[in-house]
């Protein structure tokens, strides 16, 4: 969309990193490595009992790289990250040849990774070209008992299972893997012009499916069509989901940048039967022992990364809370171990659901995570209307479970004729054991008003004790100063860790005053800690979007630039570097920026709101592939005008646009689109007709 000529999905650059953490990633939602690293992960195979749990370590033989010659004619060497085809490439270009090395995780084959080299002769040479490989491979992990089987149609061949569960008797997963022998070298012969040289590793919980996977990518090598058909994949992808907008570079390139590293973890549309096992901090590339949490899931996955996945590929979507259903046993568990009714989430969560947190205090006492999964449920149901999950995929067993929970972690306080919810973690997680954490507590009554609401949708008795805790439950406020305390006994300008309070506008939307989110904004901007983690400040952005203050907002949003990464924009967790790095919370929270703040969207029970705004370097946005009650819509905004067009639209429900000050209806047909002067509305269910 910009005048530049430079691609802003492309990260090119003629160096590496100094520290290898900050290399490109190349995952699928089954398989996960860092270029140039020895170990690849594998989604939900975890090594280790309850806090010592961590993706368990398999030797990648995709670690392998071109060696540059001593002497002669020193090629120029390139790396490349291209976020529209999934690929990582190694180029080395000299007069006489070019050579390059592609790796990729294969997008919809996802049991299978591979890596090519292609060497191409100049015009006027002809004298063989070998490129020398450095492969270090060993076939051993500190994770899994490896034996070593027969050879398949020329691939080696090892499998083993992990050596200690995450509970006892708990899943002891066994990981099979055949990948095609590297050679030291590769030559391109006197009389050939190009040649290119491809390797497979395909992995699987079964023998049997490993084979079959890497049968299937030896057809598409002998096709000519295994890379082809990983692009032709991602290409799918991003026909489905594109944000782009007129403005500076750097921007453009972020929101490629998080998009794909966000994309490259959600499982493939057409894949059934797959059980995906949720997102971690820093996804598949990264969770050894003593990185990135251990790969674990927080709400990071359900509260950061889940809308952005959610307003384009409910499917995806679908899966992320079906790892939360498939975990509800443990989480029932959680709760009954400490004394309560129904579910607690862990903190942080593995295979089982159990708590798997190293360290006590936080799968105690941070037990906002349980209304953060349930919030995703909340906004996964309203956009898509997806009665099956509910009545027959075990979402509404859930949702009754958190219900339950809410409630008997609640105590009466006779002094203040009110719920409390007491001795928990804030998402500041610099306080601790403190009582009525404000966000906390809107997230549980949030909980209750939606389970309640459901549960009326389908018939179902609702408890009274539902509707009367949510509705005699404190949320700290301090009425003179107008804003919502921290939690009971907040100091104002007591040091905060990251966002927390701010979080009550959005997400939660909790119902307040402009003044209020105005007053929240402002108390804790400067209390809040300018190392910490890095989607905080990208919720400050939305809040003074969403009050149409643009300088406050691009202030906010210009922080979390700090967190990334040159050249392939590998976001950290912490400016210092430390904690969770290819962070896909952070990248969460930035796109939220784009996708809920330029916008406006926001998603009700009945209705997908927009109120757009933006500062002035932004020009234009588009955004395609908004999937809202089974259409996909394409919005492009400006400040003067607003164009939405409908991609696809089934039959029923048939949708109308209702501009917010006007009244003005506008129906939404398949194929066309609509436009007004840039203004405040929503997307809902156009009334139907004789009633």
């Amino acid at each position: 969309m910009a005048d530049s000529k430079e691609d802003p999905a492309v990260f090119t650059s003629t160096c590496l990193p100094s520290d290898p953490r900050l290399l490109a990633t190349v995952t699928n939602a089954y398989l996960g490595t860092r270029v140039y690293r020895d170990i690849l992960h594998v989604n939900g195979v975890y090594n280790g009992a309850a806090g010592d749990t961590h993706r368990a370590d398999i030797p990648s033989p995709l670690h392998v790289r071109m060696i540059v010659p001593d002497g002669g004619d020193m090629p120029v060497e390139t790396f490349t990250l291209n976020t529209r085809t999934g690929t990582f490439s190694h180029k080395l270009q000299s007069p006489s040849y070019t050579a390059t090395h592609q790796i990729y995780a294969h997008h919809s084959l996802v049991h299978l990774m591979a890596f090519s080299i292609t060497i191409r002769r100049s015009a006027g040479t002809s004298q063989p070209i070998t490129v020398q490989l450095h492969a270090p491979f060993v076939p051993k992990s500190q994770d899994l008992d490896l034996q070593q089987g027969p050879d398949f149609h020329g691939a080696h061949y090892i499998y083993g299972q992990t050596l200690v569960p995450e509970v006892e008797g708990g899943p002891q997963p066994t990981v099979h893997m055949l990948w095609t022998p590297v050679p030291q070298a590769v030559t391109l012969h006197e009389e050939e012009q190009e040649q290119c040289w491809e390797f497979l590793t395909a992995v699987a919980e079964s023998e049997e499916e490993a084979k079959r996977s890497y049968t299937e990518g030896l057809a598409h090598v002998a096709a000519g069509s295994l890379h082809s058909s990983h692009t032709h994949a991602w290409a799918a992808l991003w026909r489905g989901c594109c944000v782009d907008l007129e403005g500076p570079m750097p921007l453009r390139q972020a929101v490629y940048g998080c998009l794909y590293y966000l994309l490259s973890a959600i499982p493939p549309q057409d894949t059934s039967g797959f059980r995906f096992h949720g997102i971690s901090p820093g996804g598949l590339s990264n969770g050894t022992q003593g990185e990135d949490y251990w790969g674990h899931v927080f709400w990071d996955q359900d509260t950061w990364m889940f809308p952005n996945i959610l307003l384009f590929y409910p499917k995806a979507a679908r899966a992320i809370l079906e790892y939360r259903i498939g975990t509800l046993e443990g989480a029932l568990l959680n709760a009954q171990e400490q004394g309560y009714k129904g579910a607690k989430f862990p903190w942080e969560s593995a295979a089982t659901g159990r708590e798997v947190c190293p360290e006590e205090i936080y799968g105690a006492q941070e037990i906002h995570i349980t209304g953060d999964v349930l919030m995703a449920f909340e906004q996964y149901y309203y956009t898509t209307q997806d009665h099956k999950l509910f009545r027959m995929d075990g979402g509404w067993e859930l949702v009754r479970a958190v219900a339950q929970y809410w409630c008997s972690r609640m105590v009466w306080s006779e002094v203040e004729q009110c719920y409390h919810i007491r001795g928990v973690m804030p998402p500041d997680e610099y306080h601790h054991q403190v009582d009525n954490s404000a966000y906390t507590n809107a997230v549980a009554q949030r909980s209750l008003n939606f389970a309640a609401s459901i549960a009326r949708d389908f018939l179902i008795p609702v408890p009274e004790e539902w509707v009367e805790c949510a509705k005699k439950l404190k949320v700290p406020f301090d009425a003179e100063r107008k804003y919502h305390p921290e939690y009971d006994g907040y100091s104002p300008g007591e040091p905060v860790k990251q966002a927390d309070v701010v979080l009550l506008g959005f997400p939660l939307m909790h119902p307040m005053h402009p003044e209020v989110r105005r007053n929240d904004l402002m108390m804790y901007e400067p209390a809040t800690e300018l190392s910490g983690p890095a989607m905080t400040w990208s919720m400050f952005a939305v809040g003074w979007l969403e009050l149409k203050e643009m300088e406050r907002a691009q202030g906010q949003l210009n922080k979390c630039f700090n967190n990334i990464t040159e050249p392939f924009k590998i976001w950290v967790e912490n400016l210092d570097g430390s904690g969770a790095v290819n962070f896909l919370t952070g990248m969460g929270g930035f796109l939220q920026v784009i996708l809920f703040g330029y916008t406006g969207f926001r998603i009700t029970k009945t209705s997908l709101r927009f109120d757009p705004a933006f500062p002035s370097d932004v020009r234009k946005l588009e955004v395609t592939g908004v999937s809202y009650l089974g259409s996909k819509l394409k919005f492009s905004i400006t400040k003067e005008e607003m164009r939405i067009g409908v991609t696809k639209c089934p039959l029923h429900p048939a949708l109308e646009v209702v501009l917010e000050e006007s009244g003005r209806r506008f129906p939404l047909h398949e194929g066309q689109s609509i436009s007004f002067p840039t203004a405040a509305g929503c997307i809902q269910r156009a009334p139907t007709e004789g009633l």
